[in-house]
């Protein structure tokens, strides 16, 4: 996003993510890995990282605004593609400065379902799938947003269980009800005390970051355990991609920061999560520290 804060050198990043045992990684903002297929290949083989996914934010509720957005649409696919990826994460922005709109209507939502049949297209003739990924300012970001567009689209979802919290649905339902539509998971933790005033729109979402409304897992009001068990019991077989939001205003010293929390994050994971699950789904959630 727009004014987001401080983004840390790539080569530090990759090089925490393996020290703490991830394997892979989604592409991350526009321009923070190179975007040159064969560059972009060597940084993350470099750091044993495989590329699963991107999050691209695309403008698709006005049709004049299409041919940039399936322009975009397709160069980020052939990236992804390019650097091993099969999952296009499609968040639909009012426009390129993330500007906040009103609720979402009947009538947006069709147009808005057409534009994404048009991406899925995109994304088919580069080997990847597409998934809707429901955000906090965009327009798919309360329940009833959520509710129109599972009505009026057949794409694939992205499954962000705090972005779904936020908007004032259970991201444990959303899983029990809908699990034949989800392609993709994104698994963070909210303060909902500080997420409802993102939603009522008392804080940005910027601001909501920085006054803690993303939580290592465990620490806030979403049941991340309970999600990823509900999800394995009715055979998901996508990734789940651990996200955890900070906004940076100066690069935090070696071995502080966001690593930190990750690490909270995996340690979560494989005392609360793995032991639950089948012996088949025990993996990918990298060594003990």
């Amino acid at each position: 996003m727009p004014g987001w804060g401080v983004m840390l050198p790539p080569e530090r990043v990759l090089a925490e993510m393996q020290d703490l045992g991830l394997s892979a990684t989604e592409l991350g903002a526009a321009g923070f890995l190179p975007e040159d297929p064969r560059a972009l290949r060597e940084l993350l083989g470099r750091f044993e990282l495989a590329l699963v996914a991107g999050f691209v934010p695309l403008v698709l509720h006005d049709p004049a605004r299409w041919p940039s957005a399936l322009s975009l649409a397709d160069t980020t696919a052939g990236l992804l593609a390019a650097g091993g990826a099969g999952v296009f994460v499609t968040a639909l922005v009012q426009d390129e400065a993330w500007s906040r709109s009103g609720p979402l209507d009947r009538s947006t939502a069709a147009v808005i379902a057409d534009g994404l049949a048009q991406v899925d297209r995109v994304c088919a003739r580069h080997g990847l799938i597409q998934v809707l990924h429901p955000h906090v300012g965009t327009l798919v970001e309360t329940a009833q947003d959520i509710e129109l567009m599972l009505d009026h689209s057949e794409a694939a979802w992205c499954l962000d269980t705090g972005h779904l919290r936020t908007g004032g649905l259970d991201p444990v339902r959303f899983a029990e009800q809908h699990a034949d539509r989800i392609g993709h998971v994104h698994l963070k933790d909210v303060a909902a005390h500080v997420a409802s005033r993102v939603l009522d729109r008392e804080l940005s979402l910027t601001d909501g970051v920085r006054a803690g409304m993303f939580t290592p897992f465990g620490d806030g009001d979403v049941a991340i355990d309970e999600v990823v068990l509900a999800l394995e019991e009715r055979g998901y077989q996508g990734w789940y991609v651990l996200e955890q939001d900070t906004s940076l205003s100066d690069p935090p010293a070696p071995g502080r920061g966001p690593v930190a929390d990750v690490a909270r994050c995996l340690d979560y994971l494989r005392t609360e999560v793995v032991p639950r699950l089948p012996a088949s789904a025990r993996t990918g959630v990298g060594p003990p520290p």
